[in-house]
């Protein structure tokens, strides 16, 4: 999806018809958006969601009001007033032309009334000709770039880390399906699975009774294990919903003076009990990888003992290396004569003389394999105490965090106690709303264990049922044939499961790989970043041999998630050439981002400028003057192939006025407006190179 223009009509701070906003490609791919805060680079970057998709991002404020104010105010009561939207773009060689519009008028009572919006798109081929298309344009847009995933093209810098909260990892996995393109083989394993219960019931309609008793159990388990799967579900959305509603009793908290301090620190204490608790898990694991692969070293020193004196006895008797060997023996007695010229004909007394050397002579594959299980037990020697010094690291660091998680609970036990007691009434009733909200994530955590749980009882029973079905001896032929036709089913099931099993792993291993590679260019800090089999990235360190999880910062969260966002964008590009699984195309693909330099330091800032034009085919940025500054324009400036100011024009008297120089000339920012209403302007920036 290769976007070449953007204009827009009265839509937010824009009045009237603006410019075409043309976008750069190729290899100058970056275009680059000025314009203070309020001025309307939020509003450029939900044009594009909401003229693909409808869809508006969490900073958007009142989306609900998209109508310039200037231009309904100076409409005449019940008059519409135009609100559009409309972008070019190419994919597969062909131009699209996509426009959403929606009318507004003002009622009597000066209510702005709103219709429902209208999406229009035509298409253009090799021959220039723009046609209507004979499908929906929706479900053209939902190919080339599924609305599930618009969220990772078209994004606010600022916010990106809210992508890759704990409660969003299975969105994120579920999205990347879709990227992938794994969720045809969902749909076939779900078409093959209606197939088989159909097949099932033909079946037990011609079976005998205990097959029929079989199939009867069987269903009732697939309809019980059907129902846990909602209710696993309805507690994850629950969990969801919990989360964010706690989110927002934290926030409030903060935004009370009192308790602004306690609850910075009890957010802190518990970001520190999650990453303790979290590398507990990860120490314990680390233990378990030990004693499964290693462990055994330790069983072994009364073997290897023994297995010593044995080749010491046989050293000893000179037995272990014997100076003849069987094969030399050999050879004399196929020659019948010996090494002295002795011929050793049949039935000879020095023919059966050299043949008794054959039990005394040694075997050379015997004296290699004692070789080599010497140095083997040399290696399990050394292992053992090696071994010793990993349990004793280990469990020396589960200790440490179990004292350290103790404490963090204390002071978390401490400061909710405070918060109860605080003599703002306010401050109590958010901490017990708190206090209860975390007792119902608690116990949904809960029951999602046990439902999980359930759901692995479920699963055995059911295997076992499929393996009593399947030795059922069936007479009749059409008996046989269902069978047949459900073990084919059956086995076509686990396969394509097999394949997506195996395909999901690889590509998150690989985009894992390519995040790793992306966080390395642009962070300076010695952190790997992990994504987990339910794709939680996270930050580790490995400086004591153990992987441990570490708390990031703002600017690591936001390094990072641009990192995941890059490392999808590369691996899909990748892996679609690859691949002959359907999915959407990924021969170019755009970001469009609005301020991602704003928490950074000088540092990541200069880092992340460098990295982010390689990210993406195509790359629109939206910035402040402040985060245009120094080391981003440098680093950026040449990719660059088209620039725009937003100039806001301002009602205010008495608004201070403002510039930005680009490229030798000034440009202006801020500027009083001669109307009574604010709106803004698009100015394109000229290339040095087009100055007179």
């Amino acid at each position: 999806m290769k976007l070449i223009s953007l204009k827009l009509c009265n839509f937010r701070q824009f009045y009237g018809k603006t410019p075409l906003i043309k976008l750069a490609n190729g290899e100058r791919n970056t275009t680059v958006i000025h314009g203070n805060n309020g001025s309307g680079k939020t509003t450029l970057l939900n044009a594009f969601t909401w003229v693909l998709y409808e869809k508006f991002t969490a900073a958007f404020a009142s989306p609900d009001s998209l109508i310039n104010k200037r231009a309904i105010q100076e409409a005449n009561i019940g008059t519409s007033v135009e609100c559009h939207v409309e972008i070019y773009f190419e994919r597969d060689e062909k131009r699209y032309q996509l426009k959403r519009q929606c009318y507004a008028c003002r009622d009597k009572n000066d209510r702005i009334q709103y219709n429902q919006s209208k999406l229009f798109m035509q298409v253009a081929g090799d021959d220039g000709r723009w046609n209507y298309p004979t499908q929906q344009p929706e479900d053209i847009i939902g190919r080339i770039l599924p609305e599930s995933l618009h969220q990772y093209f078209f994004f606010d810098g600022e916010r990106i880390d809210h992508f890759f909260r704990s409660d969003r990892a299975n969105n994120i996995a579920e999205d990347t399906k879709e990227l992938l393109g794994v969720k045809v083989l969902d749909r076939s394993i779900e078409h093959l699975k209606n197939a088989r219960k159909r097949l099932q019931d033909e079946l037990k309609s011609i079976g005998d009774s205990e097959i029929k008793a079989l199939l009867k159990d069987q269903k009732k388990i697939e309809q019980e294990g059907d129902r846990l799967n909602e209710k696993q579900e309805e507690v994850r959305q629950k969990l969801s919903l919990y989360g964010d509603f706690k989110q927002r009793l934290g926030k409030q908290l903060l935004q009370l003076s009192g308790a602004k301090d306690l609850q910075k620190l009890k957010d802190k204490l518990e970001k520190q009990e999650k990453s303790i608790r979290k590398n507990l898990g990860q120490t314990k694991e680390e233990l378990k990888r030990l004693i499964s692969n290693s462990g055994y070293a330790v069983l072994t020193p009364k073997i290897n003992t023994q297995f010593k004196e044995i080749v010491k006895n046989l050293r000893d008797k000179g037995e272990l290396p014997a100076g003849i060997k069987q094969r030399f023996v050999q050879n004399l007695l196929n020659q019948k004569r010996c090494i002295c010229g002795t011929e050793l004909g049949e039935d000879t007394i020095a023919r059966q003389a050299v043949f008794a050397w054959m039990n005394k002579a040694g075997m050379a594959d015997v004296e290699e394999t004692a070789i080599r299980l010497e140095e083997g037990v040399r290696e399990l020697e050394k292992q053992i105490p090696e071994f010793w010094q990993n349990v004793d690291r280990a469990q020396s660091q589960t200790d440490r965090d179990r004292r350290e998680l103790a404490r963090v609970e204390n002071e978390l036990d401490d400061l909710k106690q405070k918060l109860r007691t605080y003599p703002d009434e306010d401050i109590q009733d958010l901490q017990k709303r708190l206090d209860e909200t975390e007792e119902t994530i608690r116990e949904l955590t809960l029951e999602q264990g046990g439902i999980q749980q359930e759901r692995d009882r479920l699963d055995k029973e059911l295997t076992s049922l499929e393996k009593q079905i399947n030795k059922q001896q069936l007479k009749a032929e059409k008996q046989i044939l269902a069978q047949q036709r459900i073990a084919a089913t059956q086995e076509a099931i686990a396969r394509l499961i097999e394949v997506r099993s195996r395909l999901e792993k690889q590509f998150r291993l690989s985009l894992e790989q390519r995040v790793q590679e992306i966080f390395s260019q642009i962070s300076f800090t010695p952190y790997i970043p992990r994504l987990s089999p339910e794709y939680e990235l996270t930050l580790v360190e490995n400086t004591s041999g153990i992987a441990r999880s570490v708390a990031a910062s703002t600017g690591e969260n936001q390094i990072l998630s641009l990192s995941f966002i890059g490392g999808i964008i590369d691996r899909v590009r990748e892996w679609s050439q690859k691949t002959a699984l359907m999915g959407p195309d990924s021969s170019t693909f755009p970001i469009v981002m609005d301020s991602p330099f704003g928490s950074l330091d000088e540092i990541y800032r200069r880092q992340v400028a460098r990295s982010i034009p390689q990210l993406a085919n195509q790359l629109v940025v939206l910035v402040t003057k402040t985060q245009w500054r120094g080391e981003v324009a440098t680093e950026i400036r040449d990719s660059i192939g088209k620039e725009y100011v937003l100039l806001y024009h301002s009602p205010k008297p008495d608004c201070q006025e403002d510039a930005i120089a680009i490229n030798g000339s000034d440009y202006p920012l801020v500027q009083q407006s001669s109307e009574p209403y604010e709106y803004t302007e698009i100015i394109e920036v000229r290339p040095r190179e087009d100055r007179n």
